[in-house]
């Protein structure tokens, strides 16, 4: 899944409103920000594999401390616990907290079975993935009503806040797509450069144009 992690942090905004939309949308990536590196380092396998499931190349051989429930919920623990210290705002920490935890099991309805509960563990899913149709629909789905609540929560209060947010909605789904019908990678740097590259890039544009929207509500205490 990839459009639906980011749906979850989209609509997460309606219920953490003081949180920036860049941490709330880094939580049910972060998962996936780990992964790279860790590929990187030899610490996790992916097989490049046309035909494993028909809407992604990539056999996941080995990826326990990234994707594993146990280490999803680690990591979200740390993610919550770090914010709630310099944030101390309770609603922020939650929705991270179910922000990273979300991407196992999004992951596990899309994915072939390949996901632990832990390291070493049981490996599970239900391969939502095997049907392209049905992928996209569950994802374009999730994605409108994430926006959807996005919307309905903030305003532009300037054409960054307007502008720069549908150019990045835009890039999403453009990436999406063109992922999906475009060429396999060859190589597993073609995977994880191209993924550190996009969290360089996409989580500083979101804490930008979030910064330039306002909350819709005039009873909510201004974001931080």
């Amino acid at each position: 899944m990839f459009i639906g992690h980011f749906a979850v942090g989209f609509a997460a905004k309606k219920f953490a409103p003081r949180t920036n939309l860049a941490i709330l949308i880094a939580a049910p990536i972060f998962l996936d920000m780990l992964w790279p590196f860790f590929l990187l380092l030899g610490w996790e396998q992916v097989r490049i594999a046309p035909g494993n499931t028909r809407f992604t190349p990539f056999d996941f051989v080995s990826y326990p401390w990234s994707h594993s429930l146990l280490m999803a919920i680690v990591w979200a623990t740390a993610f919550a616990l770090v914010y709630q210290l310099l944030a101390r705002y309770w609603p922020g920490t939650v929705a991270i907290w179910i922000g990273v935890v979300s991407h196992w099991i999004l992951d596990w309805i899309t994915h072939g079975p390949d996901m632990p509960l832990y390291p070493g563990g049981p490996r599970y899913g239900l391969g939502l993935w095997n049907s392209i149709a049905g992928t996209m629909i569950v994802e374009f789905v999730m994605f409108a009503v994430g926006i959807w609540l996005y919307v309905r929560t903030t305003r532009a209060r300037d054409r960054i806040g307007q502008y720069a947010f549908l150019a990045y909605v835009a890039l999403l789904l453009a990436a999406y797509i063109g992922d999906r019908f475009g060429a396999p990678p060859s190589t597993v740097a073609q995977i994880a450069w191209p993924g550190i590259i996009a969290i360089i890039i996409m989580t500083p544009w979101s804490w930008w144009f979030d910064h330039h929207r306002v909350l819709r509500s005039a009873t909510s205490a201004s974001p931080s």
